[in-house]
């Protein structure tokens, strides 16, 4: 076990994050209720700064309230925000789950996707600090149950498609009363309703509207209860291709063919089920080359009593390695969702951190009278030997924060190169957690662009620095229902050097070579165009 200094410090109320998340629940217990909580990151104003979009959900009985809006905070810059919502026109009031940012139009200015209790909302960056609801231009307003999101260049043609999860099909009519272990009503497995969702795939037209290419692409295939979504070129064949995480029944890769289809790979893989052959309650899920061999592998977070999924890559096949590298003790004891490896403490090994908060009542509650359904986060240490170890204070934080936990949402609020985080509680207040690691080691960061100047999602960068060859992509759509930081972000412990040289493949398979003096401690801005062509 790590033990030592806290990592985090919670700074959300005296930042300005003063939002406070409804569920909306009354006496029955809903579905929708305990798996909502978005949360992300996105540069509204393109001025440098990390902003912050909080998901409301509300009500879904009958009733005189109305639901109260999402919330967008700017960041000023010196480690506050301001409440912008109402001038920016992003406080939609669906019944929220999660988010997605991108530059769908190609202006430079990242949009912002929201996916509710039906139907989805597509909002337009102005580049004036404002935003336009065009979900009904843009034909992206789903009106099913939507989860995870994420913007992708599926088809190479250089502009965003959009894939959204879908979890239930499910009406208030429809609500099932479930018992728990106790005797007493509470919230129900997923499988109980029978009616697992198809998800969709949106193509981009190019001009501001979207086709839902779900049928001809292979997608409406599968049906399940989809939850974490994440977009990552698994084989390295050039084209990304698409995992989500289905809550009880077979997690899906699909991979992408190339001809505007997928199919799905998963059971091929090794990654669509356990060790046993049996689904997990997949939730959130996080991506990364954890091994420095130049493929990315997998990680899939589960409910309690189940171990996380930790999928190393093969290239053309995972391999389920939770118990190797140490993750099988850590993960049973609490319920998962939001999750990401990053490396917080710049050592140059990658760690973990996950939002823990159950979803039916347990017995040994964490405070002595308190919420049933809290749970403390998790934080491991990422070391040499390739295996993870728990890091003490739990969850980073001096003091355990016990709250249901949803979201997590990675990014570098305050450009000070620690990687800070983001967390959405159910019914309760966001931890806001400031990286605050007393011995950081050097790091340098990638600000990867498209020819515009929007984030290129979907680019991959490799590099070497010393005896390490580091590969990266660049994306926002991970862990759960949240957007993260869109740059790369490297440790690379104490005693850094600088890399001479960065490649960068773009989502459209055109790469370039970028030359230049590389100082660590810093953000370099690689935009496309200006690097030396390598095709």
């Amino acid at each position: 076990m790590s033990s030592g200094l806290p990592w985090f410090e919670d700074v959300a109320s005296e930042s300005g994050l003063d939002f406070l998340h409804v569920n909306g629940h009354r006496v029955d217990h809903l579905m929708p209720e305990m798996i909502a909580g978005g949360a992300g990151w996105f540069d509204l104003e393109n001025d440098g700064d990390l902003d912050v979009y909080l998901v409301q959900s509300g009500w879904l009985e009958p009733g005189n309230d109305p639901n109260p809006p999402n919330r967008l905070y700017r960041n000023d810059g010196n480690g506050t925000f301001t409440d912008i919502t109402q001038t920016s026109g992003t406080g939609d009031r669906g019944y929220g789950m999660g988010m997605a940012t991108g530059d769908f139009d190609g202006d430079g200015d990242v949009d912002l996707y929201i996916t509710n209790l039906g139907p989805n909302v597509m909002y337009r960056n102005n580049g004036d600090g404002t935003m336009t609801d065009v979900t009904a231009e843009s034909g992206t307003g789903d009106e099913r149950w939507g989860a995870g999101a994420a913007f992708l260049d599926y088809d190479l043609d250089g502009d965003l498609d959009l894939y959204v999860t879908n979890y239930l099909y499910w009406r208030l009519e429809t609500k099932i009363a479930c018992i728990n272990a106790f005797g007493e009503t509470d919230y129900c497995n997923p499988n109980i309703f029978q009616a697992p969702a198809h998800d969709v795939l949106y193509r981009n037209n190019g001009d501001g509207t979207f086709t839902d290419v779900s049928k001809a692409a292979g997608i409406r295939l599968e049906p399940g209860n989809g939850l974490g979504v994440i977009c990552a070129d698994y084989d390295n064949d050039g084209l990304v291709d698409i995992y989500v995480a289905n809550d009880g029944t077979r997690n899906v890769l699909w991979k992408n063919q190339g001809d505007g289809t997928f199919v799905n790979r998963a059971m091929l893989a090794g990654c669509a089920v356990d060790r046993d052959g049996l689904p997990k309650a997949g939730m959130g899920i996080a991506t990364a080359d954890v091994d420095e061999d130049g493929d990315v592998d997998l990680l899939v977070v589960n409910l309690v009593n189940q171990t996380d999924s930790f999928y190393r890559n093969n290239v053309q096949y995972f391999i389920e390695e939770s118990a190797s590298v140490g993750l099988s003790y850590v993960s049973r004891g609490f319920t998962r969702f939001g999750v990401g490896f990053r490396d917080f403490d710049n050592d140059g090994r990658l760690d973990i951190f996950e939002a823990n908060g159950r979803v039916m009542r347990q017995e040994g509650p964490f405070i002595e009278g308190g919420d049933p359904y809290a749970e403390p986060n998790t934080l491991v240490k990422g070391t040499d030997s390739g295996r993870f170890e728990v890091v003490s204070p739990r969850g980073g934080v001096a003091q355990d924060l016990i709250d249901v936990s949803r979201a997590a949402a990675f990014a570098d609020f305050d450009n000070d190169g620690g990687i800070d985080i983001l967390v959405a509680n159910v019914y309760g207040h966001p931890y806001l957690l400031r990286n605050v690691v007393s011995d950081r080691g050097g790091w340098i960061g990638f600000d990867v662009r498209a020819w515009a100047g929007g984030p290129a999602l979907g680019a991959r960068v490799s590099l070497q620095i010393g005896d390490r060859m580091i590969m990266r992509e660049v994306r926002t759509g991970s862990s759960y229902l949240a957007a993260s930081d869109p740059r790369i972000h490297i440790g690379l412990g104490k005693d850094a050097n600088s890399p001479s040289s960065v490649t960068v493949r773009f989502s459209d398979g055109t790469t370039e070579r970028f030359t230049r003096d590389f100082r660590v401690d810093s953000y370099h801005v690689l935009r496309r165009g200006e690097g030396e062509s390598q095709d």
